[in-house]
């Protein structure tokens, strides 16, 4: 135990547990609570150690209040804590979600489920719209002038993301490494930067993940190289996912795939356990749990490597610069599967209402969380189906 930590390793674990299980409203609302519970009424973290820990899971990849929370386990507990910390929090929605897919599974077909998801899947999409506005405000900037004149080159990334993935339906990873690439010669660039570099990254890069494999195989590496591109929500991982399981591999419909994000909602924890609910459609439980660790091992792992030096990293204009051009390229790519999405699953006037509906509400009643909004959703799909349509 560290001589300064205030409280046991096993109180915190037991933390992470219980917030993981009860855990409600998304990333933000997620980080807020560690906040309020840890750093003002327990002051087991401080204000310099929170602020740190935030700082890095917003400059390195991976889901937000994960990230958060592994390194919180560190901070007095090393790699042990950070290990122990990011089971408990990650546990308790993946086994939600497990179950709820066995029950999806089982009775997806029924005509009642059919009707619940009708509603969800509209609402998903107004969700998701709205979480790509809020994330380039937060990310590249407001849509003003002045905005698009001080961060013109971070605005054509993220055009360009948004037309790629339109057009092409396919995640494309090569285009968010070149973003960062060329952001950090523009605005930063690193002594040790020349095209021989460049060249080796970029080749590195094609071959990687270029090769035959197993189901099991592909559902690690895929769900590996979505994890390592979450920046900045866990809905960030929808284009990734979408393209990959829908476009790609054609492991889920379109409707699966909405369904899937639906029940990332209305669970506790991560937004990015949906993979769990994927995986398990895929190739069962065993589908389920590769793609959970590979989604977040590369989560956990950058958290213990850089944790260490993150005061040097964080001060680096190069590593500041790269990371924000990979984020204007992968909110674009998420606002780029808006559109992809919404053309499929918004087929009717009913949805099309409720998906401006959904919109509306989280822009004019903040309080409302977004698993009601769900549950909202899914009664008015019942009734939509059972008494209108």
């Amino acid at each position: 135990m560290s001589a300064n930590a205030k409280y046991s390793l096993r109180e915190l674990t037991l933390y992470f547990l219980k917030l993981g299980s009860i855990g409600f409203g998304g990333p933000v609302a997620l980080v807020g609570y560690m906040h309020k519970d840890l750093v003002e009424n327990r002051n087991w973290i401080t204000e310099e150690e929170y602020k740190q820990g935030l700082a890095l899971a917003q400059l390195a990849p991976g889901p937000l209040a994960a990230q958060l929370g592994i390194y919180l386990g560190y901070v007095h507990y090393g790699i042990i804590g950070a290990t122990l910390i990011g089971f408990a929090f990650i546990l308790p929605s993946f086994i939600m979600v497990v179950l709820l897919a066995i029950i999806y599974r089982l009775y997806g077909s029924l005509s009642w489920i059919q009707a619940v998801f009708y509603g969800v899947g509209a609402a998903v999409v107004g969700i998701i719209a709205m979480s790509s506005y809020k994330l380039t405000v937060k990310s590249i900037g407001k849509f003003n002038i002045a905005s698009f004149k001080s961060n013109w080159l971070l605005w054509l990334y993220f055009i360009l993301a948004i037309a790629i993935t339109y057009i092409t339906e396919q995640e494309q990873i090569l285009l968010f490494i070149g973003a960062g690439i060329l952001y950090m010669i523009a605005k930063a660039p690193p002594r040790w930067w020349n095209s021989k570099v460049a060249s080796s990254i970029i080749l590195f890069q094609i071959s990687f993940w270029d090769y035959e494999s197993t189901t099991l195989m592909k559902i690690a590496i895929f769900f590996a190289k979505a994890g390592a591109f979450v920046f900045g929500s866990g809905l960030a991982i929808v284009p990734f996912l979408h393209s990959g399981v829908v476009v790609e591999n054609q492991w889920l419909t379109e409707q699966q795939f909405l369904d899937s994000v639906a029940v990332a909602m209305i669970t506790p924890g991560p937004v990015v356990i949906t993979v769990g609910f994927i995986g398990y459609l895929v190739n069962g439980f065993l589908g389920a749990l590769v793609a959970a660790l590979a989604t977040f091992l590369p989560c956990y792992f950058f958290t213990i490597a850089m944790a260490p030096y993150f005061k040097k990293i964080a001060n680096n204009k190069p590593v500041i610069a790269f990371v924000e051009g990979i984020t204007a390229a992968v909110v674009g790519a998420l606002v780029g599967s808006v559109f992809v999405i919404a053309k499929r699953s918004i087929v009717d006037i009913p949805t099309s209402i409720i998906a401006v509906i959904t919109v509306l509400t989280l822009i004019y009643i903040k309080k409302l969380q977004e698993p009601y909004i769900i549950l909202i959703a899914a009664v008015c799909g019942l009734f939509l189906k059972f008494y209108i349509l």
